[in-house]
């Protein structure tokens, strides 16, 4: 008398499974290799083109830069998953913080730029939360900030010891920054 036989089990599937498995796992672990956008890598020439925007040399009438903070701070970081090109520019200010928005307002805008309001907080005033600025379409697209600062701020994020230009006034940084791939970003995404 024959042994009962058990159906085949198909293998098909298993192997289906452990193989969409190993590709989603390496995908993950090596996205920077599907992706040319994902890192910094082929980043300097649209570096150096955040460098040049006029905007970071626009500044209030008695804006100077602090000595040490005097040139352009532009790179590319790429520690989230996600690289960001920035290049920014310090000044200090003698003037009010709403001196300082109204100059960036009409310049930006003159300029180009498009303010843009965070939709979740209408009520804290832009001396307080600062300017965002959008320019540019999809492969050209810029994000402008302008974001006050104090000596303590420069202290912590750039280990720079303010000199007295901090101690009246406003301190202000301004930022251009852009994706690697110059996709659209917004301001409050």
């Amino acid at each position: 008398m024959p042994l009962p036989t058990r159906p085949a089990r198909p293998l098909a599937l298993p192997v289906a499974l452990l193989l969409a498995t190993a590709l989603m796992t390496a995908g993950l672990t090596a996205c920077s290799a599907l992706s040319p956008f994902t890192t910094c890598d082929d980043s300097a020439a649209r570096l150096k083109d955040l460098r040049s925007q006029s905007i970071l040399r626009s500044v209030p009438e008695g804006a100077t830069a602090p000595k040490g903070l005097d040139s352009v701070d532009s790179r590319c970081v790429d520690d989230t998953g996600d690289a960001w090109l920035y290049a920014a520019r310090v000044y200090a200010f003698p003037g009010s913080r709403q001196k300082v928005v109204d100059f960036y307002r009409t310049t930006a805008e003159a300029d180009g730029w498009q303010l843009q309001h965070d939709p979740s907080d209408h009520n804290t005033p832009d001396t307080t939360a600062g300017l965002c600025f959008t320019k540019g379409g999809d492969g050209e697209a810029l994000l402008l900030t302008v974001q006050f600062t104090t000596a303590g701020d420069l202290k912590f994020e750039y280990d720079y010891d303010a000199g007295p230009e901090f101690d009246s006034g406003s301190g202000f940084e301004i930022e251009v920054g852009s994706e690697t791939d110059g996709a659209k970003t917004g301001c409050f995404d």
